[in-house]
């Protein structure tokens, strides 16, 4: 996993995002096991609480889930995953569209940008 975090937003919410992207993405498959907190950290350069804090969060969000005596583990709940997917994308859609009526660009034109350049 390359991390690219910056100091302009709180990091636990980057590191969220990041997540997230990897679970959907299925770099982080339904129902595997989430590498340690110290492990994450550690890749990510970043102190273990706010690794735990974002790991928490994804938990109460039910995008993760502990077992007490084997660890962390990605949900397995394909709906969870399925809605989570949807909701990127459509911010994703809506900055797109924003850009694009800030240039001056009619729905026409937009469909046919992305249409050439899918």
């Amino acid at each position: 996993m390359s991390w690219n975090l910056d100091s302009d937003r709180p990091i636990f919410m980057q590191i969220i995002e990041h997540m997230e992207y990897d679970i959907v993405s299925g770099v982080l498959p339904p129902g595997s096991k989430v590498p340690s907190v110290r492990e994450l950290a550690s890749e990510a350069s970043v102190n273990p609480n706010t690794m735990q804090k974002a790991l928490s969060e994804m938990e109460r969000r039910g995008l993760m889930h502990t077992e007490r005596t084997s660890g962390r583990y990605v949900t397995d709940d394909e709906k969870i995953i399925a809605s989570l997917k949807t909701n990127i994308a459509s911010v994703g859609v809506e900055g797109f569209i924003q850009q694009m009526k800030r240039l001056g660009l009619d729905r026409d034109e937009v469909l046919k940008l992305v249409e050439d350049n899918y």
